[in-house]
C-alpha cells in the first residue's frame, strides 16, 4: 500500500527544509493532493505512459493528474468538421475518457494555443508566452505531486517543438515551485506554499532492452551514468482482466479525432510486450540503486517518494548529492557535498555516508553524519580526484542509518583540457544554453551535432574549440572525414586560447561523391574531430538531395507537355514516415521543376492504386488526412522554423471534383486563394494514380531567394501523403528529402538551384501569421466540473478574489429553459452550462453588470435527462476565475 511523504519537501537545491509560509485566510476547500503529475503539450501526449499510471493507481492507489498545455486545436480531425476551439473541446473530452481507463481523473488544461506542427521549441515559447511557466508552477504548488513525469526536452530529430517546450516547463517547474523567490505573488497574494517535488523523470530512455518481464532489468542505457527505469506493460490488471498494454491501447483508440481508433491490437503474448521507460533527471529523495532488484521493480520510480522498498530509510527522508562542478578533469580535485535530512517526525539515528566513484579515482573526507534526530540535517563533504578518461561518469552516495539505507547519485563529465565540437544548429545551441541556465547539465549533449550538406555541394563547417583548463592553450584541430567527403584542409591551428575561452576554426567541406545516399536512406555520415591528437567528438554530416532547376515556360494544366520540364525527374518515393509502400503501384512518385520570370513550376506524378477520402472543397485543410502533395520552400535555406517559409499542399481531387490547395504551418496559413494569390494548380486523376501541376509566384515567399555565387538557390522539399482508407487517416508519407519530422525542419530540406534566375533585392519578409485562438476553460463544462470537484482554479490561473467572485446559487427548470440565480461580489461574466447524464443540454454566457443577485435563463436545446445541474464559470474583472455547481430543481 502506498505511503505519503510525512513532510513538506524543501525549497532549496541543498535539500534543506523551507520555513512554512502562512496560508492566506480563505474559506475555500483545499485543492486536490496529487501523488504524480504528467506534463504534456497536447491531449494524447500521455497516451504511451498510461500502462504505468494505471498500474500505479490499481496497485498503490497513486493519484495522478495530467497537465495539458494546449487542447490540440492544431491537430487533424478524422471524425468531423470541428476545428479551432470546437476541436479543442472534442479533444479534451477524448483525453478525459482515455486517461480515465488508467484511473486518472484530473486533467489541467492551461489554455495555450496549439498553433501548428513545429519542431521548434523557441517558436513554441514565443507563441505560448512567459506566463505558461507561471501556470505550471501554480498547478504544482496547488496539487503538490511527489513525482513529476514529462516528455523529451531536447531537439531530437522529429521531436515536436511543443513537446520540447512542455518538458522544459516541467523541468523548470520542478525547481521553481520549491523556490519562494519565484512567482512570489502566488505565495503572498494567493496563499500557496512553496513545494518541492521529490523526483523528476522524462518519458522514454535512450538504450536497448529485451521484451518480456525482464525488460526493466535488461535495459542498457547509451549513457551508462544515466538512471532509466522500466515498468512492464505485460502485467495483467486484476480489475480489468487483461494486460496493461491492452488497456493502454484501448485508451489510445479513444483519440479517434487523431485517427487512432484504427490502432491494431497489442500482442496477446506477454513476452512480446515491452516496458514504459522513464529517465530520471533529478531526485530530492533516495532512490533504488542501479542494478538492484528494486531498480527493476514496477515501484522503482515511486520508491523514496511514495513507497518504501524493503530495508530502505523511512519515507520523508531527504537525500541528495551535489558536485562543485559538472565538468571534471583528470588529476584536478573537485568537491562533493552529500546531505541527508531525517523525516520531520521520525529520527534516523546514527548515520553515515559512503561515496562511490569510478575505479582509480581518489576520495578523501569523512562520511560521518552523527545522530540524525527528527527533522535534522547532516552534511558530509568529500574531495574527489578523477583518474584518466573521458565521457560521463557516476558519483554515488550510500546512506547508512539505524532505520535503513538510502542511495543517490549524480552525473559528471570527464573532459580533457581542451574540448572541440562541430558548430551547433540554432535549436540545439539554444537547448544547450537552456540546460546551463536551468542547472541541468546532465541533460546536455543528448542530441548528436549534425549539419546538412547538399549532395555534391560544399559548406563551411565550424569547429568550436573551448579551453576548459586554467591556463592559455595552443594546439591543432583535425577533421577525419568519411569516404566521399573532402575538406580544404585536414587540420588547422588554434593559438593562445585563454582559459575559459572559445574560438571557431573553419573548414570547407565538400561532398566529393554525389552518388552517396541522402536523407534517411543512409544520409548520416559520422566523422571525428580531434584536438591535439585525441578524438574530441564524433558529429555527423547529413546529406540532403540537390537539384538544378532549368528555365522553361510550362502551362499549368496537369499534363507534362513536350519540353515543358527539361530537367531530370526527382525521385520522391523515399519513405518518410508511416507504413512502407507495398509496391511502386501502392505509392511512388516523381517530380519535375522549372522556372520562368519570377515563377516556380512543379509537376508531380504519383502512382497510387487507392485514393483516400475525397474531402469537400470547403474542408480543404489538414491535408495529411488524405492523399496530398506538399511543396515546401525556404527562400534562404537558413530558416530555424517554418514560420519564415512557404508551404503549400494540393489535394488532387475533392468531393466536388476539382483539386484544391492551401497553405499550412508556414508564414501565412489558410485557403490557397486567400493566402497564395496568383498560385495556380491543376490535376489529372486516372486509374493507378494522379498528376498535380502548380505554379508558385516567388513573390509569395517570405523573402528573396538566396543569390548565391553559383546561382540562386533555396530550400525545397516535395512530400506526398498517401491514404488508402476512407476514414480520414493517412498511412504512408514519402518524399524527396526524407527525415523524421522533416515537414517542420527546414534545415533538412533539399536544395534547389534556379539556374540563371536573379532574385529581386530586399524582398520583404512579412511577420508570420500564427493561429492564436484556443478554447478557454471557462467554455469547457468538463473543466468547470473538475474545478468544482478538486478545488483547483481554471487553466493554471489564480482564483478570483473573494470580493470579485461569483457563483450560481440555485437553478430551476421552467418552460423557457433553466432559470439560474447568480450571486456576485462585483461585475463579471458568467459562463453557464446545463448538464445532465447525456452531456450539455444548454449554455449561455452572461455579462453581469453589478454586484448582488442576478437571475438569468439558460435556453435548452433538448429535454433534460437524469441528474440535471448547472455548472458555472465566473470571469472576474481582476482576471481570476471561479467555478460552481448547483442541482436543477
Amino acid at each position: 500500500m502506498r505511503k505519503r511523504l510525512s513532510l513538506v519537501l524543501a525549497a532549496t537545491v541543498a535539500l534543506a527544509l523551507s520555513p512554512a509560509v502562512p496560508s492566506a485566510a480563505s474559506t475555500a476547500a483545499a485543492p486536490v493532493d496529487l501523488d504524480a503529475l504528467f506534463v504534456g503539450a497536447h491531449p494524447d501526449d500521455e497516451a504511451f505512459s498510461l500502462s504505468t499510471l494505471g498500474q500505479w493507481n490499481e496497485d498503490h492507489r497513486v493519484r495522478t493528474g495530467v497537465v495539458t498545455v494546449t487542447r490540440g486545436e492544431g491537430g487533424g480531425n478524422a471524425v468531423g468538421p470541428e476545428e479551432g476551439p470546437a476541436l479543442g473541446l472534442l479533444r479534451e473530452s477524448e483525453e478525459r475518457a482515455a486517461v480515465g481507463k488508467a484511473g486518472v481523473r484530473e486533467v489541467f488544461n492551461l489554455d495555450d494555443v496549439d498553433f501548428y506542427y513545429t519542431v521548434s521549441a523557441p517558436l513554441t515559447d514565443q507563441i505560448w508566452g512567459a506566463d505558461t511557466l507561471e501556470k505550471v508552477v501554480r498547478v504544482v504548488r496547488q496539487t503538490r505531486p511527489e513525482v513529476i513525469l514529462t516528455m523529451d526536452p531536447a531537439p531530437s530529430p522529429g521531436n515536436h517543438g511543443n513537446h520540447q517546450q512542455a518538458a522544459r516547463l516541467a523541468v523548470q517547474a520542478f525547481y521553481a515551485a520549491a523556490d519562494p523567490k519565484v512567482f512570489p505573488e502566488q505565495i503572498t497574494r494567493e496563499g500557496l506554499r512553496p513545494f518541492a517535488p521529490a523526483r523528476l523523470l522524462l518519458g522514454g530512455g535512450r538504450g536497448t532492452s529485451q521484451n518480456g518481464p525482464s525488460c526493466a532489468s535488461t535495459f542498457r542505457p547509451n549513457n551508462p551514468a544515466q538512471n532509466v527505469y522500466g515498468v512492464w506493460s505485460g502485467r495483467p490488471s486484476q480489475a480489468q482482466g487483461k494486460t496493461w498494454a491492452a488497456i493502454e491501447r484501448d485508451a489510445q483508440r479513444t483519440y479517434a479525432s487523431q485517427g487512432w481508433a484504427v490502432f491494431p491490437d497489442m500482442p496477446s503474448d506477454p513476452n512480446q510486450l515491452g516496458c514504459d521507460f522513464f529517465t530520471q533527471v533529478d531526485s530530492r529523495v533516495p532512490f533504488p540503486e542501479p542494478g538492484s532488484a528494486a531498480a527493476a521493480a514496477p515501484t522503482a520510480i515511486l520508491d523514496g517518494a511514495l513507497t518504501r522498498a524493503s530495508g530502505a530509510v523511512p519515507l520523508g527522508t531527504l537525500f541528495g548529492l551535489r558536485t562543485s562542478t559538472f565538468d571534471v578533469r583528470p588529476g584536478t580535485p573537485f568537491t562533493v557535498k552529500v546531505s541527508a535530512t531525517a523525516p520531520s517526525r521520525e529520527p534516523l539515528g546514527r548515520s553515515s555516508v559512503t561515496l562511490g566513484v569510478p575505479a582509480g579515482w581518489q576520495v578523501s573526507g569523512s562520511g560521518e553524519l552523527g545522530g540524525l534526530s527528527a527533522g535534522r540535517t547532516g552534511t558530509a563533504t568529500f574531495t574527489v580526484t578523477p583518474a584518466t578518461g573521458t565521457g560521463r561518469a557516476r558519483v554515488s552516495a550510500t546512506l547508512t542509518t539505524e532505520r535503513g539505507r538510502g542511495y543517490t547519485d549524480r552525473q559528471v563529465e570527464i573532459s580533457p583540457p581542451v574540448r572541440a565540437g562541430q558548430q551547433l544548429l540554432p535549436q540545439v545551441a539554444q537547448y544547450e544554453k537552456w540546460t546551463s541556465e536551468v542547472g541541468v547539465p546532465q541533460l546536455r549533449g543528448i542530441v548528436t551535432p549534425v549539419l546538412t550538406l547538399p549532395s555534391g555541394g560544399s559548406r563551411q563547417v565550424g569547429v568550436v574549440v573551448t579551453n576548459v583548463s586554467d591556463a592559455a592553450r595552443s594546439g591543432t584541430v583535425r577533421v577525419d572525414l568519411p569516404a566521399g567527403f573532402t575538406a580544404d584542409r585536414a587540420e588547422a591551428p588554434y593559438s593562445d586560447l585563454a582559459a575559459g575561452a572559445s574560438t571557431t576554426v573553419p573548414f570547407t567541406v565538400t561532398n566529393s561523391d554525389p552518388s552517396l545516399k541522402t536523407s534517411n536512406q543512409g544520409g548520416d555520415y559520422a566523422y571525428a574531430i580531434s584536438v591535439d591528437g585525441a578524438v574530441a567528438s564524433k558529429p555527423a554530416l547529413e546529406l540532403v538531395p540537390a537539384a538544378s532547376v532549368p528555365q522553361a515556360s510550362p502551362t499549368v494544366d496537369g499534363v507534362a507537355g513536350d519540353g515543358e520540364y527539361p530537367g531530370p525527374a526527382l525521385d520522391i518515393s523515399r519513405l518518410w514516415e508511416g507504413t512502407a509502400c507495398s509496391s511502386p503501384a501502392d505509392c511512388s512518385g516523381t517530380a519535375r521543376l522549372a522556372w520562368h520570370d519570377d515563377t516556380l513550376y512543379l509537376l508531380v506524378q504519383v502512382q497510387d492504386d487507392v485514393l483516400g477520402t475525397r474531402l469537400a472543397a470547403a474542408d480543404c485543410k489538414r491535408h495529411w488526412r488524405t492523399d496530398a502533395v506538399e511543396v515546401t520552400l525556404d527562400p534562404r535555406g537558413t530558416s530555424e522554423n517554418t514560420s519564415t517559409t512557404f508551404k503549400a499542399a494540393v489535394l488532387p481531387v475533392t468531393a466536388e471534383g476539382p483539386p484544391c490547395f492551401l497553405r499550412d504551418a508556414d508564414n501565412r496559413q489558410g485557403p490557397g486563394e486567400q493566402t497564395a494569390p496568383g498560385m495556380r494548380v491543376a490535376s489529372k486523376v486516372a486509374p493507378g494514380g494522379y498528376t498535380v501541376e502548380m505554379s508558385i509566384p516567388l513573390e509569395l515567399l517570405p523573402g528573396s531567394v538566396d543569390p548565391a555565387d553559383l546561382g540562386a538557390h533555396l530550400g525545397l522539399n516535395i512530400l506526398v501523403y498517401d491514404s488508402d482508407t476512407q476514414d480520414k487517416t493517412g498511412q504512408t508519407r514519402i518524399g524527396w528529402s526524407t527525415w523524421g519530422g522533416v515537414q517542420g525542419d527546414p534545415y533538412r530540406w533539399g536544395v534547389a538551384a534556379l539556374t540563371g534566375y536573379r532574385p529581386p533585392a530586399d524582398r520583404p519578409v512579412p511577420d508570420p501569421v500564427i493561429p492564436d485562438t484556443a478554447l478557454s476553460s471557462l467554455d469547457s463544462p468538463q473543466s468547470l466540473e473538475q474545478a468544482v470537484r478538486v478545488h483547483v482554479p481554471l487553466a493554471g490561473g489564480p482564483a478570483a478574489k473573494e470580493a470579485e467572485s461569483g457563483q450560481a446559487v440555485s437553478a430551476t427548470s421552467g418552460q423557457e429553459g433553466v432559470k439560474v440565480t447568480l450571486r456576485a461580489g462585483a461585475p463579471g461574466k458568467a459562463h453557464l452550462f446545463v448538464r445532465d447524464e447525456q452531456g450539455t443540454a444548454g449554455s449561455r454566457v452572461v455579462t453581469v453588470s453589478r454586484k448582488g443577485v442576478t437571475t438569468v435563463t439558460v435556453p435548452l436545446t433538448r429535454a433534460l435527462a437524469a441528474h440535471p445541474a448547472v455548472v458555472a464559470g465566473w470571469e472576474a474583472p481582476g482576471g481570476g476565475t471561479a467555478a460552481s455547481q448547483v442541482k436543477v430543481r
